[in-house]
Order: C-alpha cells, then sequence, then structure tokens
C-alpha cells in the first residue's frame, strides 16, 4: 500500500513537471512570436470613424494601429501629433473608411480647406455644365462616375434645313461634383442642377461655348472602358428602328491649305554691249608710183 502511494506520488511530480516544461515551451514560443512581429511592425495612424470630404481631422477620430513595415503605404503618419501638429488640422479631400490608413494623398494642407482644386490631378481645369433630370441620367451621375458629353444644336449649315443634330463632344470625363457635393463615396441618386467635370484646358473652352450654342447631355460609360476613335453625327433622318445610316453630311468642306509660294531667284545674264556703228566711207585717191600702188582716203568739202 505503501509502495503504490509512492508510485503515484512520483508519477504526479513527473506529471506536473512536465505540464510546466511544455507550458514554459509555448509561452517563450508566444512572446518570440510577438517579440519578432512587433519588430517588423510600424505605428500608423488610421481613421476611427468614417471621414468624409471635408471632415477635419481630429485626435478624437484617429487611432494608432501596428502595420507590417513592408507593406507600409506612402505618406502615411506615426503619430496623432504629426496629423495635428500646433493644434492645426487637416481636412479630409477624399472619403476615408474606419481603420483605414490616413494618407497625406487624402488630405488639405495644414489649417486648409476641403477645395475642388486641391483634387484636380496636375493640369486639368474643373468646368461645370447645367444638367437636370434627364441630361444628368435621372441623378445616377455621381462624383467620381465617367461620362460622355453630348452635345444637341442646330448646324450653321443651309443643308441641314435647321434640323438638330446630336454630336458627341467629350468622352470619358470624370465628374469630381454634384452640385455642392464632392464626396465620391456616395451611392443614393440626387438630382443636381449642375455637375463639375475634370478636363483639360481646351475642353473647358469647348464646354463653355457649347453650352451657348446647344443643350448638353451626359451619358454614363465604364471607367475601364476606352474612347472611340471616330464619332457619329445623329439628325433627325437617324430617328427610327435600326442601324445609323449617317443621312447628314455637313457642307461645309474646310479651304485647303494653300502652300506658300516659292520665290525662285534667276541671276540674269549680263548684257553684252552694243556692236559700234560703222563708220561712215569717205572718197579715195589711188596713186600709182612705178609698180606700187596707194589709196588715200580724202576729207569731203562742203557742198560735194
Amino acid at each position: 500500500m505503501r509502495s503504490q502511494s509512492i508510485i503515484i506520488l512520483v508519477a504526479a511530480i513527473l506529471f506536473g513537471l512536465l505540464a510546466v516544461f511544455v507550458a514554459n515551451a509555448y509561452l517563450g514560443r508566444v512572446e518570440q512570436k510577438q517579440a519578432t512581429a512587433a519588430q517588423g511592425t510600424t505605428k500608423v495612424a488610421v481613421a476611427r470613424v468614417p471621414l468624409e470630404f471635408g471632415t477635419p481631422v481630429t485626435p478624437d477620430k484617429i487611432k494608432l494601429v501596428d502595420w507590417p513595415t513592408e507593406s507600409l503605404p506612402d505618406g502615411t503618419f506615426s503619430s496623432v501629433a504629426q496629423l495635428t501638429p500646433m493644434g492645426k488640422t487637416h481636412v479630409a479631400l477624399r472619403p476615408i473608411l474606419p481603420n483605414e490608413p490616413i494618407l497625406r494623398s487624402k488630405l488639405s494642407g495644414e489649417g486648409g480647406r476641403a477645395t475642388i482644386s486641391a483634387v484636380l490631378k496636375a493640369g486639368m481645369r474643373a468646368a461645370s455644365v447645367r444638367v437636370n433630370d434627364v441630361a444628368g441620367v435621372a441623378g445616377f451621375v455621381l462624383p467620381g462616375d465617367t461620362v460622355d458629353v453630348l452635345i444637341t444644336r442646330t448646324p450653321n449649315d443651309p443643308q441641314a434645313n435647321g434640323q438638330q443634330i446630336t454630336d458627341v463632344l467629350l468622352q470619358k470625363q470624370r465628374v469630381i461634383a454634384i452640385d455642392q457635393d464632392a464626396n465620391d463615396n456616395s451611392d443614393k441618386p440626387s438630382i443636381g442642377k449642375t455637375a463639375t467635370l475634370e478636363v483639360s484646358q481646351v475642353d473647358a473652352q469647348k464646354l463653355a461655348l457649347a453650352q451657348q450654342v446647344g443643350t448638353l447631355s451626359l451619358v454614363l460609360r465604364n471607367a475601364e472602358g476606352d474612347t472611340s476613335p471616330t464619332v457619329e453625327t445623329i439628325s433627325v433622318e437617324d430617328l427610327r428602328d435600326g442601324a445609323h445610316i449617317g443621312s447628314y453630311a455637313s457642307s461645309y468642306v474646310p479651304a485647303p491649305a494653300m502652300p506658300a509660294p516659292r520665290v525662285r531667284y534667276v541671276r540674269r545674264a549680263a548684257r553684252a554691249a552694243p556692236p559700234a556703228a560703222p563708220k561712215p566711207s569717205l572718197p579715195t585717191v589711188e596713186i600709182i608710183r612705178g609698180t606700187k600702188n596707194s589709196s588715200y582716203e580724202v576729207g569731203r568739202y562742203v557742198g560735194l
């Protein structure tokens, strides 16, 4: 009986020592893994709550998380002090979701404000066009969408006989705002009165002129699609079922450019001197001396 108790006690001690060894090994691996992970991460400021366009980025809307150093995005902030230096706050220029890193490209300058010019690409312009519930695709055109711009007008062409035509004015233009809303994270249709597009300088001039000579309409398109190298003009005669027959053809033909006149320089030959006038013949006298004869010219006497 006593020997069985000793055996049970020894077994309990062995199992206890084994449990302590296994627990220490497991905890050691966990601590080592945590230390290794801590060495490969960086503190990054992320949004605590959704930040919409124009929202000030204040400390209560920020939190710091460990982010893998190898996949760290460019333009991150590593502390709250970097986001709010000297009490100055940034403003969100793009929607930022919760737990999304706050990047410099999505913020205004220190103490700045949310402006459309801050979201424009280099060399681009913001141009607004008037729209309604039809021209604006029933309110489904939202900031961030891509559209084509159509113009309906009466051409200044006698062959058109006053009929209206529709042309494609611009293709694949990005919408950056509808009325005063520049939040490209919105998903609810809303009918606006103006649409602001991101266009080049020449296209901005086209939009300004087109609004004076015709009516503009927006057409939603896939942002990944390519632009068409050729566009068609649709006239009243094409308003029928079937393929476009291209009945309208403008009679205006631009005059061909006249080539610049070529100037040829010709070197003229020097004029030859006129031949000398023949001298008038004078009377001669022939004198014979032996076997030699000589001729002499004599002057004319007046009256001869």
